[in-house]
């Protein structure tokens, strides 16, 4: 099957202290695995305005393919301030293109020719999306080779229950952050000091491949049925944080569809995760190096 890679959800302006950039986790995400030598697209909307048009001009500039749709509401936006080590703070626009995105035959197909998709709860939001990402999912073929990964990236006000439960038993690897896992954990009655030591019980109850946590500066963990892997964070000057799980993500998933073992698909993804914090936004350029270590 082709290794097509998809990011679908939300494509945005990050409208960052130092200017306007092109962002959103599924552009994020679509544009590391590209550059990492596989076939990637991005699935979203954008409005049919001057943000929209130079949108997706910036896509293409960038070389990130896309199934983008046109539709009445306004180009979505992010305010993002940055905090003294670099983490982001986001005010996120509402009743935007992308909460929209419409399921069309083009969608169909696409689906039906995806080894792996990487979808959160954000662009869940809205009815419209969430049934445009559930039925992407359902379209995708079926076998143990394909990955839904669910970043779950929490922001703001912006998820239910019923949305991550739903979720969860859509995908087959789930990736959150150590914040996150507490707001999970509470859902789901966890003791807030045996959020780790609940991770297999939650990998079972949902069927999962792959469990990963990111924990920020204290490292990161990648749980499978078979083992546990775990790497410190590198040291870095960091410029910024935006899109740096995104990177994570990208790398990880174009490690496995390229079958490296988790632990390597794990080091793979720290390293690409640590250079894009020492670059500024969320999609430099990365050394050759690391799409080199793919091949």
């Amino acid at each position: 099957m082709e290794e097509l890679v998809i990011g679908i959800g939300e494509v945005l302006w990050d409208e960052l202290p130092a200017g306007r950039r092109l962002g959103g986790a599924p552009a994020n995400f679509a544009y590391h695995v590209s550059r990492l030598g596989l076939e990637s697209r991005v699935v979203s909307a954008v409005g049919n305005d001057a943000d929209g048009h130079e949108l997706l001009e910036a896509l293409r500039q960038c070389g990130v393919k896309g199934e983008i749709a046109t539709v009445a509401q306004p180009t979505g936006s992010v305010g993002v301030s940055l905090d003294a080590d670099g983490v982001p703070q986001y005010d996120i626009r509402t009743d935007v293109a992308w909460d929209n995105i419409p399921f069309t035959p083009a969608l169909a197909q696409l689906a039906g020719r995806t080894r792996a998709v990487c979808f959160g709860s954000l662009a869940q939001r809205s009815a419209v999306s969430r049934d445009t990402v559930t039925r992407f999912l359902d379209a995708m073929p079926a076998g143990a080779d394909i990955l839904k990964v669910f970043d779950i990236n929490l922001r703001q006000h912006f998820y239910t229950p019923d949305i991550i439960e739903a979720s969860l038993r859509r995908c087959n690897i789930l990736k959150i952050n150590d914040e996150e896992l507490h707001t999970l954990g509470g859902m789901l009655g966890w003791s807030a000091d045996r959020l780790l030591a609940e991770c297999p019980a939650l990998m079972e109850r949902y069927g999962l491949r792959l469990l990963v946590l990111t924990c920020g500066a204290s490292g990161s963990y990648v749980f499978s049925p078979e083992e546990t892997s775990f790497l410190e964070t590198p040291r870095v000057q960091v410029a910024d944080t935006v899109g740096a799980g995104d990177s994570f993500t990208a790398a990880l998933v174009s490690a496995l569809l390229r079958d490296l073992p988790v632990a390597e698909a794990h080091h793979l993804a720290v390293q690409v995760s640590a250079y894009v914090c020492s670059q500024s936004g969320a999609m430099p350029e990365l050394p050759p190096e690391f799409a080199a270590a793919l091949r």
